[in-house]
């Protein structure tokens, strides 16, 4: 059986106990059937990954030991995905697998043809479950960290704060001459570490919204003829640049151990 990872919301020291949140009970206890001295795996907020061992386990609640402490280094580059709003739940798959693919953090925006139009209430609830989506791909994946998941921002307020990375892109199907290889291969140099992706709707950028981001510095970029659906755009995208620069292109983190 596979050694089920939980998260905790904090920073975890060897040889230290702690009790596990009220949620894990029933999936520890019920679903795996879990004993004292069972052994669990612990990512905490400071992306270290730790061995533990259940010592109490009753209807109250779970209370694990830190037995070991490893850092897993961090991927060696930095990709925020701006993400215009979708139709339906397709945000919760590109959520998903963003995470999957190293996403550090994911920033949900409205665009002039995005479909939803959230009340503010409504907003906050996609959030949260966003966070918990992206919580528990990390989890799945063996992620020692968790993307940031902004609030829905406007078109304006996104551009206002996307402006740190060393390659910023915008896609585009209207764009013909600059693509995707170009850009990671002839445009962004090879120390090039950091990158913004911007991904529109299902119905595209406006021609004045792509002006307004090349205005802020990104680069009109497309990813061939072919048009895709948004969700296999954005996955398209991080694989890509993934393959060019990051996970996919450097060998297996071994990890730092503590004791």
């Amino acid at each position: 059986m596979t050694v089920p990872k939980i998260y905790l919301p904090r920073i975890l020291e060897k040889g230290r106990q702690y009790d596990l949140e009220k949620e894990h009970l029933r999936y520890i206890k019920s679903v795996l059937r879990f004993r004292r001295g069972s052994t669990l795996i612990l990512f905490d907020s400071a992306g270290a990954v730790c061995d533990a061992i259940i010592r109490k386990l009753d209807k109250e609640g779970i209370r694990v030991e830190v037995t070991g402490k490893r850092h897993i280094p961090a991927d060696d580059i930095h990709v925020t995905l701006y993400q215009a709003l979708p139709k339906s739940n397709k945000m919760d798959m590109i959520i998903q697998k963003a995470t999957e693919l190293g996403v550090r953090k994911i920033v949900p925006f409205l665009s002039a043809r995005s479909v939803p139009r959230l009340a503010p209430q409504g907003s906050q609830a996609k959030v949260t479950r966003w966070r918990k989506i992206a919580l528990e791909a990390s989890r799945q994946c063996g992620r020692t960290d968790i993307p940031e998941i902004d609030n829905i921002l406007s078109l304006e307020d996104m551009l206002g704060i996307s402006h740190d990375a060393d390659c910023r892109m915008i896609f585009w199907e209207q764009e013909t001459e600059r693509g995707i290889r170009h850009v990671l291969r002839d445009l962004c140099g090879p120390g090039t570490d950091t990158f913004s992706i911007i991904v529109g709707p299902e119905g595209g950028f406006t021609a004045d919204e792509v002006e307004r981001a090349v205005a802020a510095g990104y680069l009109a970029t497309t990813l061939g003829g072919r048009i895709l659906k948004v969700e296999t755009a954005s996955i398209a995208i991080l694989t890509i640049l993934q393959y060019e620069r990051g996970i996919f292109s450097q060998p297996l983190p071994r990890g730092n151990h503590e004791g």
